[in-house]
């Protein structure tokens, strides 16, 4: 059953890089990092520091990827 909103082709296809959007990778990365850092600093060791690490990295995943996607799914 086709998606209108969802284009397989175009979403698991190669994007390449642009200057531009390294550019946003690199800050969405230093705040990830900067973020994590605060978790890290800030919380005892423990399954709800690494759940809030895991979140964060997934955020910082699909942020880029609506970088890389140019925020379409078609």
């Amino acid at each position: 059953m086709p998606n209108a909103e969802f284009d397989p082709e175009y979403v698991f296809t190669h994007h390449a890089p642009t200057p531009e959007k390294v550019v946003h990778y690199d800050a969405i990365h230093a705040a990830a990092k900067h973020f994590a850092e605060a978790i890290l600093t800030n919380t005892p060791t423990g399954s709800d520091q690494r759940a809030a690490l895991q979140l964060i990295r997934e955020a910082t995943m699909m942020a880029n990827a609506a970088v890389a996607l140019d925020g379409r799914l078609k």
